[in-house]
């Protein structure tokens, strides 16, 4: 019973107790660049999310076995494989989506939430924990992705789900592709989908989460720059192991 409960706050602690964008602040830089329509968010989500759980999987089934020496290294092969699956993927079936979110595609590969879920707990933990971990976070993105996307094309925009049509033709036809909201799209406010809307929405949405946490009686997300990411330790700007 216990471990049941354990290995389930593994999974839903990355929806919303531990967002990686609303609570740990990881992933701001591909979380701002593809939250400009939903149908782009949700793909950039779902490689995410996908890449995430096989590398923490196969990271905790390796983890006695790759020298700690190498080890960051070792994670980047492994993630990178994954990506690189991934990427030939989305070219074949969905070339659109590729397009879309163009060269943050293959830049998952550095993505400090796969990094830091692999450093973090994947190293650490048995595989079934792992993989929950991973999936959970990567839910956690895409629940995030949605928030901002949402935000951000319809009133910047006009449209909700536009360009949903080329993501679901993985599936088969699909005449679906989306709303067009009436006064909105005669005049959008299109800073939303620039770079200054983007940063506005992100801090609205982290100000909502820390309300959210005060309320519950945890802690307020905070930017403490490279210390706060779960890789400072490895990092040769941060880490001691840099400084060697």
């Amino acid at each position: 019973m216990e471990k049941n409960k354990a290995l389930s706050h593994e999974f839903t602690k990355g929806l919303l107790k531990e967002n990686p964008v609303f609570r740990l602040v990881l992933g701001t830089c591909p979380t701002l660049a593809t939250s400009t329509s939903v149908a782009s968010a949700i793909g950039m989500g779902i490689a995410v999310t996908i890449v995430l759980t096989c590398s923490n999987i196969v990271i905790s089934a390796l983890r006695r076995v790759i020298p700690d020496k190498v080890r960051i290294p070792a994670y980047i092969v492994i993630i990178a494989s994954f990506v690189t699956v991934i990427q030939m993927l989305v070219k074949a079936f969905v070339p659109a989506l590729d397009v879309s979110l163009g060269v943050y595609l293959p830049l998952i590969v550095v993505n400090c939430i796969i990094l830091g879920r692999a450093e973090a707990f994947a190293s650490k933990n048995p595989v079934l924990a792992s993989a929950l971990d991973g999936l959970g976070m990567g839910i956690g993105f895409i629940f995030a992705l949605a928030c901002m996307s949402t935000i951000r094309e319809v009133l910047g925009s006009g449209t909700f789900l536009a360009g949903i049509k080329d993501l679901l033709q993985v599936f088969g036809e699909v005449d679906f592709n989306g709303f067009t909201i009436p006064w909105l799209s005669e005049h959008p406010m299109t800073i939303f989908v620039l770079a200054p809307g983007g940063f506005f929405v992100f801090g609205c949405m982290i100000a909502l989460a820390n309300r959210v946490a005060e309320r519950s009686g945890r802690k307020c997300a905070e930017l403490n720059g490279c210390g706060s990411c779960p890789m400072a330790a490895s990092c040769r700007m941060t880490g001691e192991e840099g400084r060697k």
